[in-house]
C-alpha cells in the first residue's frame, strides 16, 4: 500500500477535491495513509484532517520521514487527476511496475501539466531537499507515465 504525500504550498484551495479523489483509492486498499505537507489555512486543514484521517507534516521531507509505506505517491494539491487514474495506478502496481510520473489535467497551452510521482521511499529519503521536480529527477527518463 502507498503513503500519499500531498504538497499544499501553492494550491490549498484544491486540496478538498484531491482528498476526495484519494478516498476511493483508500477504499480500494491502494492507499495506506495521506500526509498533508506544506501548510495552508489552519481551519481548513484541521477540518480536512478530522474528516479524512490525514496527518499534517511540515513539508515533503517531513512527510517522507513520517510515511509508513515503502512506496510514496507525492502529489501537488493543484493536480486534477484524470478519469481512470486510479485504475491505471492500481494496474501499474499489480503488474510490478516501478517508479512512475502521474500526469494531471490542465496546465494551459504552454504550461507544464501538473504532475505527481510514484517513487520508492529510499531514493526519496536520500534527497537533501526533496520537492516534486527533484523527485521526478530521481525517476529518470525511463519512468512510466500514468494518466
Amino acid at each position: 500500500m502507498l503513503s500519499v504525500i500531498v504538497e499544499t504550498a501553492d494550491a490549498g484551495d484544491r486540496l478538498p477535491a484531491l482528498l476526495g479523489a484519494l478516498t476511493s483509492a483508500a477504499v480500494d486498499g491502494l492507499v495506506r495513509e495521506v500526509l498533508i505537507a506544506g501548510g495552508g489555512p489552519p481551519e481548513l486543514l484541521e477540518v480536512l484532517r478530522e474528516e479524512t484521517g490525514a496527518d499534517l507534516v511540515e513539508d515533503i521531507k517531513a512527510g517522507i520521514a513520517a510515511a509508513r509505506g515503502d512506496r510514496l505517491l507525492v502529489l501537488p494539491a493543484k493536480i486534477r487527476l484524470k478519469p481512470g487514474w486510479l485504475e491505471a495506478l492500481g494496474r501499474h502496481i499489480r503488474e510490478g511496475g516501478g517508479d512512475a510520473v502521474i500526469v494531471g489535467e490542465g496546465g494551459g497551452f504552454f504550461g507544464e501539466k501538473p504532475f505527481g510521482v510514484l517513487v520508492a521511499r529510499g531514493p526519496a529519503a536520500a534527497l537533501a531537499h526533496p520537492d516534486l521536480k527533484r523527485l521526478r529527477g530521481v525517476l529518470g527518463r525511463g519512468a512510466a507515465r500514468l494518466a
